[in-house]
């Protein structure tokens, strides 16, 4: 029995002495708003006060389009997705996109909600601030959720829609991202929100490339400094745990505005059987896959996936 408690004792010893260790060296403050928004925000940035919350978007592109393009990110994201898109797009369009509520500039909700319905409303409470009647709405992952269950709510708001790698459906992820599984490990999440390595960060990015030479450091910088602001990995660990799928995709198949399906055939999170779901349900879609790209095609590949969009908006 004494050599029990030694080993016990030893063995607990250990895991203080590994947990002050793994805390000295990967140890992360948060960074200050004003500092990423100096580096993060830019002249087309603007700051709308939504549900508490001083919510990051931009509107660019031509403001004579009636009928304006909101691009809504994924899980771990911000805006800056958009990029190329935007860049290629605004020269005809008017492009609006946003930070969501635990993400980006940003930061968390403080009632703490993130579920599906949470967003959709929080999405409607945006577009009625900026006056907007009727849009083209599209999302990447957890933004291609918000999407149709927006559509859902308000079908009369939502003249086209584009869903990009969408979540929504249950199923089975083949890979998931690293940061995601330590969310859910109840030990590890409670580090996790001061304990988080660039690493982590980077491999989490990885996960959902095709083309992994694509994450460069600037890339993998925006995400792990972005994910540093005031209360978003809290955010981000209480958006994992509430990540139900619930009965709203039976609804799926009521939905009749013309849709386009964008899906790259090497996403290992959302896997394309997913998308075959979504364009067996919707009678007025569209599904175009994307060779060698992963769960972010329209940021590992903005030229040729926004060329398909093109051409859907002009439809």
């Amino acid at each position: 029995m004494k050599n029990f408690w030694k080993i016990t004792k030893f063995v607990l010893l250990f895991i203080v002495v590994l947990i002050v260790g793994v805390s000295v060296i990967y140890w992360e403050n948060d960074i200050p708003l004003e500092v990423l928004i100096k580096k993060y925000a830019n002249l087309e940035s603007k700051f709308v006060q939504i549900d508490g919350m001083s919510v990051h978007y931009r509107d660019e592109g031509n403001q004579n389009d009636t009928i304006p393009v909101i691009l809504i990110h994924g899980t771990g994201a911000s805006l800056h997705t958009w990029e190329g898109w935007v860049r290629e797009l605004k020269t005809e369009h008017r492009i609006i996109r946003l930070d969501l509520p635990a993400y980006g500039l940003t930061g968390p909700n403080p009632t703490g909600d993130y579920s599906q319905d949470y967003y959709a409303e929080f999405i409607n409470h945006f577009l009625n601030e900026l006056h907007i009647k009727q849009c083209i709405l599209g999302g990447n992952s957890l933004g291609g959720a918000i999407t149709w269950v927006y559509a859902l709510k308000y079908p009369e708001k939502v003249k086209k829609m584009i869903l990009v790698d969408a979540g929504g459906y249950p199923m089975l992820s083949k890979s998931v991202p690293i940061a995601f599984q330590m969310a859910r490990i109840p030990v590890i999440k409670t580090l996790f929100k001061y304990i988080t390595p660039r690493s982590i960060i980077e491999k989490s990015v990885q996960n959902v490339y095709a083309q992994k030479e694509k994450v460069t450091p600037e890339l993998v910088d925006r995400y792990f400094e972005l994910s540093l602001r005031a209360g978003n990995r809290g955010a981000f660990l209480d958006r994992i745990s509430q990540n139900i799928t619930n009965n709203n995709y039976l609804k799926i198949k009521t939905l009749q505005m013309p849709t386009l399906i964008i899906w790259g055939d090497k996403d290992l999170l959302i896997p394309l059987d997913v998308a075959e779901k979504f364009h067996h349900d919707l009678s007025n879609d569209t599904l175009v896959v994307f060779k060698n790209l992963g769960h972010t095609p329209m940021e590992e590949d903005a030229h040729n996936t926004v060329a398909v969009v093109k051409d859907f908006l002009k439809k």
